[in-house]
């Protein structure tokens, strides 16, 4: 507005200059152009006028043009580029979607949005991950297949964009694939957590238990990493380990093995117990109670306690005369009834699992869970107390439920 002004004011001064100047001036002027035949002869004020006139058409003229060709660019915009705009904005309907869990919708709108938006490899991600979520297999595999023709280097895709990758084709079993992407960026894999976390993983998948345990090392001293998921791949790892060479060599194989463990990894649970599994399963009885029986002499845990249950023990008449022990200082402790029910019960002495179980259900408040009455039914039933075992079996089932019920209230107080 400011600027119209000045125009308007500048202009009215010259045309008032040109005015008076020849009543001030007694000599007019003129001005003679020839141009071959044609003579064209102007005053000075006329000459002045004209050039003036001239310059203001010229100054709208260009202002009309301008306004014109930013007219044009703006709709010729609107026209080129209305696929892309599409595309981003399903982009982002599909991101959203993705987030509300409707994966369904989710894939649709992010594999429509994948070439329009310029953003096909996190697009082709997404789509992958919301057909994964539907169990999808074939739709996950299309995505993933137009994924690896992206390129996957860091600089261009970022390493999270390759660590979804590597666990969506982890989760479809596709590990060949993955074992190729993680080998072209295993420099990074001491430098990243996240990817150390998927070489062990599909380590563990490949069976290459050493590896993995000499991966350990490096898993330990990375703050992200869980201590309760080091000691699950600790137990899978060791337990491939120590079972690999019992198959592949011998039992004294198995020992030299152990023993060459330093004395921090052997005092470890998930190692001790995959040691003891493997021991347990091929009936190496010895070396078993050698590290056992000292820790239940002792006086064990409720934790060690519940992993010895589980351990496939067929001869535990040692272990069984240690827990009696406890048992006649204190008859009504429900961790070492368990556990005698539970050697009982797989060393076959089934009048004596009987009554620990019975002894143990009947104590006051719930010191038994799900392990020991499923155990109490199988032993009911190898002696032939067929309804007792159901009854036994619809309390499992009842504690099932009461636990699945406070389950999903916690998550709702969680939401609410």
């Amino acid at each position: 507005m400011k600027r119209t002004i000045l125009w308007i004011f500048l202009i009215l001064t010259f045309f008032v200059v040109i005015a008076v100047s020849p009543a001030i001036i007694s000599e007019k002027g003129y001005i003679l152009i020839s141009m071959g035949d044609s003579i064209i002869e102007l005053t000075v004020v006329s000459a002045c006028i004209m050039l003036t006139v001239i310059f203001v058409v010229l100054v709208f003229s260009l202002k009309f043009i301008r306004g014109s060709l930013r007219f044009g660019f703006r709709g010729w915009n609107k026209i080129a580029f209305a696929s892309r705009r599409r595309g981003l904005k399903n982009l982002n309907r599909g991101i959203a979607a993705f987030i509300l869990e409707d994966h369904q919708q989710a894939e649709h709108l992010l594999a429509k949005a994948a070439e329009p938006s310029n953003f096909p490899r996190t697009a082709y991600l997404l789509a992958a991950a919301a057909s994964s979520k539907q169990s999808l297999r074939s739709n996950t595999n299309h995505y993933l297949g137009l994924l690896a023709q992206e390129d996957h280097t860091i600089k261009t895709a970022g390493l999270e964009s390759i660590l979804v990758t590597i666990k969506l084709l982890m989760v479809q079993e596709d590990f060949a694939p993955a074992r190729t992407i993680i080998d072209e960026h295993h420099k990074h894999v001491g430098h990243d957590a996240r990817l150390l976390g998927l070489e062990i993983e599909l380590s563990l998948q490949e069976k290459r238990f050493s590896y993995v345990i000499e991966q350990l090392v490096s898993a330990r001293k990375q703050k992200t990493i869980t201590d309760e998921k080091i000691a699950q791949w600790e137990a899978i790892a060791f337990y491939g380990a120590f079972s690999e060479t019992m198959r592949q060599e011998s039992k004294d194989a198995l020992a030299l093995l152990w023993q060459k463990l330093s004395k921090k990894l052997k005092q470890r649970e998930a190692i001790l117990f995959a040691y003891c599994q493997v021991l347990a399963e091929h009936k190496i009885t010895e070396p078993l109670n050698k590290i056992l029986l000292p820790v239940v002499k002792k006086g064990a845990d409720v934790k060690f306690l519940q992993n010895i249950r589980l351990l496939p023990i067929s001869a535990a008449d040692e272990l069984i005369s240690a827990v009696q022990k406890h048992l006649h200082h204190d008859q009504h402790s429900g961790k070492w009834l368990s556990c005698l029910a539970n050697l009982a019960a797989k060393s076959q002495h089934l009048p004596m699992a009987e009554k620990a179980f019975n002894s143990l259900v009947n104590l006051d408040g719930q010191q038994y869970d799900t392990t020991d009455l499923v155990i109490f039914s199988q032993v009911l039933e190898q002696q032939g107390d067929f309804q007792k075992a159901n009854q036994v079996l619809n309390k499992v089932v009842a504690q099932i439920d009461s636990l699945s019920h406070n389950v999903l209230q916690t998550n709702n107080g969680n939401q609410a």
